[in-house]
């Protein structure tokens, strides 16, 4: 039998879609609650208020990207091959340790949709009565398609490191330009889903209602987490290298995140207690004479190993006090 490694990619990516396709779908149910009550909420505002603006619909993006880093989380795991994941647990922790992020990553979102569509908008309209508004709609859609491979990363970055939002947003940029093959990449999938989607409405096309349903059923129950699963496929790797620095540490903490999970099945299997993470922080062994800069797996996520420390060195002197 031919190893991974061997494996053509995107064989393996078809692979993890398909096996992993009943967790994608789980994890759309579990997003489709806050979706559907953010944008019932905004679309009341949009319609009472006779306003009928797209851009008072699109705030549901707002309150709803926190929700959105569940998403991301999973569909990460499932494309990486972690076929295991336990869909509802992640999906909860994504949200609980990366609300406020999140929502100010949904903030910047908004911002970039309703700046990159009425700079277009504008443009496009005024270009039959002057060239060069052509040349500011051409660098206009250039900032907008770089926003999109911008958040390619951001999401996926800030659910796996602890690193500070200036190094997310940075690194995001740089990869936007420096990864631009696995962002065409990304871009191509997106593109063929939406290709997809597009057949499933057309062929509904006989009635309005089934268009109706089969729109609602797609945005709700296919497009989020398949669309996070293509992205991550395309990019994670090469963003997981790049902010780890090299493959070998890579791979070093691949095999610590598989121990720890391990580790973590058996004393659920066992029924025994999960340490409390201030008892973890004891028991930690932490090379201080190792590069303080270099990343760790420690309490679900990726930190420096100097934060670890920290925090090790304040758990430790709590404890003398308390004594």
């Amino acid at each position: 039998m031919a190893s991974k490694s061997s494996t053509f990619p995107l064989t393996i990516v078809f692979t993890n879609l398909f096996k992993g396709f009943p967790k994608l779908l789980l994890t759309n149910v579990i997003f489709a609650v806050p979706f559907a009550v953010f944008f019932g909420i905004f679309y009341a505002i949009n319609t009472l208020s006779g306003l009928n603006s797209n851009f008072i619909l699109l705030l549901t993006i707002i309150p709803l990207f926190p929700f959105y880093s569940g998403v991301v989380q999973v569909s990460a795991h499932i494309s990486q091959g972690r076929l295991d994941v336990s869909v509802f647990q992640n999906f909860v922790a994504a949200v609980k340790d990366n609300f406020l992020r999140f929502f100010i990553h949904g903030i910047v979102a908004y911002l970039a949709v309703f700046f990159s569509y009425w700079s277009i908008s504008l443009y496009a309209r005024l270009g039959g009565q002057n060239w060069i508004f052509f040349v500011l709609l051409a660098i206009s859609i250039i900032i907008a398609v770089f926003f999109l491979f911008m958040f390619f990363y951001i999401p996926s970055m800030t659910v796996t490191f602890d690193i500070s939002m200036k190094n997310i947003y940075k690194n995001s940029f740089l990869m936007s330009f420096g990864e631009l093959k696995h962002n065409i990449i990304a871009v191509f999938g997106l593109v063929l889903l939406f290709a997809i989607c597009t057949t499933v409405v057309i062929c509904c096309s006989a009635s309005a209602v089934a268009i109706m349903i089969a729109t609602i059923f797609l945005a709700l129950f296919i497009i989020p987490s398949v669309a996070a699963f293509i992205i991550n496929s395309a990019v994670y790797k090469r963003m997981y290298v790049m902010i780890v620095d090299n493959s070998a540490q890579s791979r070093n903490v691949d095999k610590k995140m598989s121990e720890k999970r391990s580790e973590l099945a058996d004393r659920k299997n066992k029924n025994k207690p999960v340490t409390p993470d201030i008892e973890e922080l004891k028991k930690l062994e932490i090379d201080e004479s190792a590069d303080m800069e270099e990343y760790i797996y420690f309490n679900g996520r990726m930190m420096k190993r100097k934060t670890v420390l920290k925090l090790k060195q304040e758990a430790l002197e709590n404890d003398k006090e308390k004594k």
